[in-house]
């Protein structure tokens, strides 16, 4: 189990690491957006926020990969 938490986990890391890098190139949060008319005010939590949010979807893709890749036997069969 542990293995597996290794083989998705360490991969959406740095994924992810290179998808903040790049969104946050493109959107600074310390300038806020503005929404439906009004200025939004974001602190540097975002970052971190937005970085846990890529994380957890990087994972689930990973996951879904891992879990694809298993044959139907591995799948069934009872353990």
């Amino acid at each position: 189990m542990q293995r597996l938490l290794m083989i998705v986990l360490w991969p959406s890391f740095l994924v992810a690491i290179a998808a903040e890098g790049a969104l946050f190139a493109l959107i600074d949060p310390l300038h806020g957006l503005v929404i439906e008319g009004q200025d939004t005010v974001w602190s540097l939590a975002t970052y971190t926020i937005g970085f846990f949010v890529l994380w957890l979807f990087c994972a689930l893709s990973s996951a879904l990969t891992c879990y694809l890749g298993l044959e139907p036997k591995e799948i069934n069969s009872p353990q």
